[in-house]
């Protein structure tokens, strides 16, 4: 089934106790859209970058089978970028550097071609831009899955609000999720969320894995202990990318299938975490993909008999 991602193709640079990175390729788009090339053949991005994006990154794309006729070129303009300095433990971080640029005035335009996607992921962009890509399908897609930040429900909860009525899945962190419904409960905040919109919510732990809300049925995936987290940039993306991706392969929306998407997305986000930027996930193998999702399947089996 055809796949639709919109979000930030993007420059990150960063800081880590292992090193620096230098300008490198980033962004919600790519994560995402690359992570869904694991299970989806060739994926749809609409993004915007400018004149100063390389050749390299392009012809990086076109490698993965990720199709960039969304992506616009504004002439003369400069692409998105970020940059940021990792603690020692990893799980917080130091914006130093952010340029909004092109992304500033991005006026999403979704091409003919792809306003028939029957999966949509939009990424983590402002709630204007995720209801006009919305507005500009010719159908509604089978699956919305969206990620948001606590920034948006500071400065534009309304339209955010608005945007939650017409999707299925909202990806966020228990930080997010506590303030968008006013719940200290993980629980009640899912509860709460759902009366917004949502049929399923997917809240980020980050070291400590993630959790699937769907009615009253909760369902939990660890996250792999890495010896190594390297850079956790995108990881969030990529297990969006890949969660979406493993649905629109399968094209299999039970909740059987969903908690197996979170598996996978969970696998991913371990290889993303493992080298600066999208590096590990443009070399990862059909076998280490299998290899992986078989550790988180141990990590949550036990065989035991209740006295």
């Amino acid at each position: 089934m055809s796949l639709l991602v919109v979000g930030t193709v993007a420059f990150d640079e960063l800081i880590t106790p292992f090193g620096e990175s230098g300008k490198i390729l980033g962004g919600s788009g790519t994560y995402a859209s690359m992570a869904a090339t694991n299970f989806q053949e060739d994926p749809r991005v609409v993004s915007v970058v400018g004149e100063d994006f390389p050749e390299e990154y392009k012809e990086l794309f076109r490698q993965k089978n990720v199709h960039t006729e969304g992506i616009e070129t504004v002439s003369g303009g400069k692409t998105f970028f970020w940059k940021g300095r990792y603690h020692n433990d990893m799980n917080s971080r130091d914006t130093l550097e952010t340029q909004l640029n092109v992304l500033g005035d991005f006026d999403p335009k979704v091409p003919e071609a792809y306003r028939d996607s029957e999966y949509l992921m939009l990424g983590n962009l402002t709630p204007q831009v995720q209801m006009k890509v919305l507005d500009q399908m010719n159908k509604r897609p089978k699956l919305v899955v969206m990620d948001t930040m606590n920034f948006w429900m500071d400065v534009a909860l309304d339209e955010l609000k608005e945007v939650l009525k017409r999707i299925d899945v909202l990806t966020i962190n228990d930080e997010e999720a506590r303030q968008l419904s006013g719940e200290a409960s993980l629980v009640k905040a899912a509860k709460r969320i759902f009366e917004m919109g949502p049929k399923y919510l997917i809240i980020k732990k980050g070291e400590h894995g993630a959790l699937l809300f769907h009615g009253s049925e909760v369902f939990f995936a660890p996250a792999l202990p890495i010896e190594e987290v390297f850079d956790p940039t995108g990881a969030g993306d990529t297990f969006a990318g890949g969660f979406i991706g493993h649905l629109s392969h399968t094209d299999d929306l039970s909740v059987d299938n969903m908690k197996r998407a979170v598996i996978y997305g969970s696998a991913l986000a371990s290889f993303c975490v493992e080298k600066f930027g999208t590096q590990r996930l443009a070399e990862i193998s059909r076998r280490e993909m299998h290899d992986r999702v078989m550790e988180f399947i141990k990590l949550s089996q036990i065989d035991m008999k209740l006295d």
